[in-house]
């Protein structure tokens, strides 16, 4: 049955890794507003930089959270560092909803063929895409399956879907993570207390693909006339939104082994991006993307799927 009224997560406990920015960051803050308490958890802090480059920090993550209405708990930790993670999960004795997010390759994609991309780029994006996945999933699943009503969330990218998507090892990468959503729920088959699903946003209005359009939030729409597509493209709150529900839904357990995408999720519990608006990505890459990609040129006003 669809919940339409707003998650409460009141007295759940969450892990949000990658939580720095983008999806994670938003993901975090979301289940922050729904009265969570966060353990939010990345490489990036005020004191330290990744090597993504980027100036945005756990610590600011953590603060969202608590302005949200929920609880930030910041911690540095390398996911891709099994001893990191060791120490990430001496921090937390409950667990409820572990969001498996974590990323650290934006600056490492490359498009075309993979033989032609620098190798070094290409191995260091799986082992930030896949192995941060893995070790966090190790380490922190031994204390979610404790949980009475627990949910484990792995963060993906694409369609909801399987597709060729931008290049081999970007590809690998987020149908692996796709794939870790439904195994998982394999693994879960004797604890019917825990839940496991894949997530994915749309085309996402993220820090860093605002910087890449050369816009902000507040006028991403001038980016529409370079990528009429972005006329689609939402907040990273709105997957973040879509995920609260899920994880307050007490009948989640429909969900297991799929990957979710925030299109639907928007039309099972009915919410909204930060704006009121209810992008729906899927309806358009389905009537106006695959056929453009076919050679059909399909007039549709962007209008009509907000």
């Amino acid at each position: 049955m669809s919940q339409r009224s707003e998650p409460d997560l009141t007295g759940k406990v969450a892990v949000v890794t990658g939580a720095t920015r983008g999806a994670g960051r938003a993901i975090a803050v979301e289940l922050g507003a729904a009265g969570a308490t966060v353990f939010v958890g990345g490489r990036t802090t005020r004191e330290q930089q990744s090597e993504v480059g980027r100036s945005e920090t756990i610590e600011e993550t953590a603060e969202l959270v608590d302005a949200a209405g929920g609880k930030g708990i910041a911690i540095r930790c390398d996911f891709t560092d099994p001893s990191d993670v060791d120490a990430f999960a001496a921090r937390i004795d409950k667990l409820d909803i572990f969001v498996d997010n974590a990323w650290g390759g934006e600056n490492l994609v490359e498009w075309g063929k993979f033989w032609e991309h620098d190798l070094d780029r290409q191995l260091r994006m799986w082992r930030n895409g896949i192995e941060t996945h893995l070790v966090a999933l190790h380490k922190l699943m031994p204390i979610l399956v404790r949980s009475d009503d627990g949910l484990v969330v792995e963060v993906t990218d694409g369609e909801d879907g399987e597709a060729y998507f931008v290049n081999l090892t970007y590809d690998a990468v987020k149908n692996s993570v796709r794939r870790f959503g439904e195994v998982l729920a394999k693994d879960l088959r004797d604890v019917p207390n825990v839940t496991a699903i894949a997530a994915t946003p749309g085309f996402l209005r993220s820090e860093q693909m605002l910087e890449t359009f050369g816009v902000t939030e507040a006028t991403w729409r001038d980016a529409v006339e370079k990528v009429p597509d972005y006329a689609i493209s939402e907040t990273p709150h709105y997957l973040g939104r879509g995920l609260a529900h899920v994880a307050a839904d007490s009948d989640r357990g429909r969900f297991s082994g799929q990957c979710l995408s925030s299109w639907r999720l928007k039309r099972e519990y009915g919410f909204t991006d930060l704006d009121g608006s209810q992008p729906d990505w899927g309806r358009w890459y389905d009537e106006v993307v695959k056929p453009r990609m076919a050679g059909v040129v399909v007039e549709a006003d962007p209008a009509d799927y907000r």
